[in-house]
């Protein structure tokens, strides 16, 4: 049994969920829209306060569509009622980043500026010229932004020097005088 299937998912106040034919489910709430096509085995019972997964079987294909459904929904839920954030740090001397309207300026050692632009329902923040957070209402989305943006300007092992996420530990190499020993 999916443990996590089985449990129901709590609808906060100002939420709203609807299910369309094929298991389309639309979620708005306070942060949004989120709309996603769930696997249709699946049935999706709406109540007053709660939400519930039902499977057809207890075939190991829909005992993994289970849980997997729910932790979409659930997702879909947190993030129209709170959203989500990633946070990114620059280190390097002369990297930085600002906004320009909705976009993002990052200043990270190249020969020209990269512009990243936030897809619909994406927005960027910046703090102190180094600190960029990304924040919306899909979980997918959001992770899937901050992962272009680390990848402008990976950190390099050698000095530390990229974009890497808050708290990420970034394993550090020994350079080329580390490796002389003395005899």
């Amino acid at each position: 049994m999916s443990r996590i299937g089985q449990q129901p998912i709590q609808l906060p106040e100002k939420v709203k969920v609807t299910v369309d034919k094929g298991n389309v489910v639309t979620v708005s709430g306070p942060q949004g829209e989120v709309s996603q096509r769930l696997p249709a085995e699946m049935t999706i019972e709406v109540e007053d306060k709660d939400i519930a997964v039902k499977r057809p079987t207890d075939a190991k294909e829909h005992r993994a569509l289970h849980g997997l459904t729910r932790s979409l929904l659930a997702n879909m839920i947190e993030g129209v009622s709170q959203g989500f954030e990633k946070r990114l740090e620059i280190q390097g001397v002369g990297y930085r980043a600002q906004l320009e309207g909705k976009n993002l300026r990052l200043r990270v050692g190249h020969s020209h500026d990269v512009v990243v632009e936030p897809p619909e329902g994406i927005e960027f923040a910046v703090e102190e010229n180094t600190l960029i957070s990304v924040r919306g209402a899909d979980k997918q989305l959001v992770g899937q932004i901050a992962a272009e943006i680390r990848a402008v300007r990976k950190v390099e092992p050698y000095k530390g020097k990229g974009i890497r996420y808050v708290g990420e530990h970034v394993r550090r190499k020994a350079g080329k005088a580390a490796k002389i020993g003395v005899a």
